[in-house]
C-alpha cells in the first residue's frame, strides 16, 4: 500500500477524537430528545415511551462512552445496535429505501454504523480518559 501523505498519520489520533466527538453529539442530542419528550418520539418512531425513554438512555450512555473513551469500545458497539434496529425499521416496517423519500433513507443510520466501526476497531485513538491517567 502507497500512502501519499504520510505526514498526515500523525494527526490521526485528533480525527479519531473529532469522529468520537461527532458520534458524541449526535447521539447525546438525539437521546436526550427521546428522554425529554418519550410519548411525542414514541409516536414519532413507532415506539412506545418507555421504549422510547429506555433507547434515549442507552444514546446518552453510548454518547459518553464513545466521547470519554471509557468503556468506548462496548459503547460504539451499543450505538451500532441500536443503528442497526433502525435501519431494519426503516428497511422492513416502513419500506424506506437507502436514500428514501426527501433524504430520509437509512444511509444516515449507515454512516453512524461505519464511524462506530471506526471507533470499535480503533478504540478510539490515544485522546481517551482511560489512556490520559
Amino acid at each position: 500500500m502507497t500512502i501519499l501523505f504520510p505526514q498526515l498519520l500523525a494527526y490521526s489520533d485528533i480525527m479519531l477524537l473529532a469522529v468520537r466527538c461527532m458520534v458524541a453529539a449526535v447521539f447525546l442530542t438525539s437521546g436526550w430528545a427521546k428522554v425529554s419528550h418519550p410519548v411525542a418520539k414514541g409516536k414519532q418512531n413507532g415506539l412506545t415511551p418507555g421504549m422510547t425513554r429506555f433507547l434515549g438512555c442507552a444514546e446518552v450512555a453510548g454518547a459518553l462512552g464513545v466521547l470519554t473513551g471509557v468503556l468506548g469500545q462496548l459503547a460504539a458497539i451499543g450505538l451500532i445496535l441500536i443503528m442497526l434496529g433502525a435501519i431494519k425499521k426503516k428497511i422492513v416496517d416502513w419500506h424506506i429505501g437507502f436514500w428514501g423519500k426527501d433524504g430520509q433513507g437509512w444511509h444516515y443510520e449507515l454512516i453512524f454504523v461505519i464511524m462506530n466501526l471506526v471507533i470499535v476497531t480503533t478504540g478510539g485513538g490515544r485522546y481517551v480518559i482511560p489512556t490520559l491517567f
